[in-house]
């Protein structure tokens, strides 16, 4: 293999540090053992899921109408994206892989640390730092952290938590203390992923915010 190819460096899922060359001029991505050339088995992962091609103006990546969706540096695509070196890929919420240029050095890009937040809703699943949170939160921890992402930075009271946490039936003489133990076992177990960046922020006499999420 010619060491000046581009490559895919795989940062998580799938195997981690390994390396897809793109010495073809495209690459198939999806679940679809038969046609792709990169399998990622995983549910999430669309049979013919996203497309790295080698074109006039340099390597383009495009989503192929996938389910869940692929994403460059945190935002989802919606058109070709021309990539460049160290775009970091997201395939659905599964793998994520580092674009490297012919002239990079690949051990540089592993070596960058991944944040961010985001939540599955309909599937209820949370992914700190580019890994899926588990053992899953409480329901409690769930409904609180699923009220903050619904618009992150805004600052939401102590009663919207509370209507949100806490059953209807179950509401009444809910305490300060209560509200703020979930927070403070929420903000613990999203340190236990991501020691290193801050999600639930409490702003002192109005409630709390979330920050640090990808939406």
């Amino acid at each position: 293999m010619l060491p000046e190819t581009a490559m895919l460096l795989v940062l998580e899922g799938l195997e981690p540090g390994k390396r897809v060359f793109l010495d073809k001029a495209a690459l198939l991505i999806g679940r679809d053992e038969k046609k792709c050339n990169l399998v990622i088995a995983d549910r999430q992962v669309s049979r013919h899921h996203a497309l790295v091609s080698l074109e006039d103006n340099g390597y383009i990546l495009k989503d192929l109408g996938s389910k869940n969706g692929t994403f460059v540096n945190g935002k989802e695509l919606e058109g070709p994206h021309a990539l460049q070196d160290g775009d970091e890929i997201q395939i659905a919420y599964c793998c994520k892989m580092a674009f490297v240029g012919a002239d990079a050095t690949a051990p540089v890009i592993l070596e960058e640390r991944v944040s961010g937040l985001r939540m599955d809703v309909e599937s209820k699943r949370v992914w700190v730092a580019g890994k899926e949170l588990e053992p899953a939160l409480s329901l409690a921890q769930y409904r609180l952290l699923e009220l903050l992402y619904d618009e992150p930075g805004r600052v939401y009271s102590r009663d919207d938590v509370v209507q949100a946490v806490w059953p209807e039936d179950d509401r009444d003489g809910i305490s300060e203390q209560a509200i703020d133990a979930v927070a403070r076992r929420l903000r613990e177990r999203l340190a236990e992923a991501d020691p290193d960046t801050q999600y639930i922020v409490t702003v002192r006499g109005h409630g709390f915010r979330l920050e640090n999420a990808i939406t």
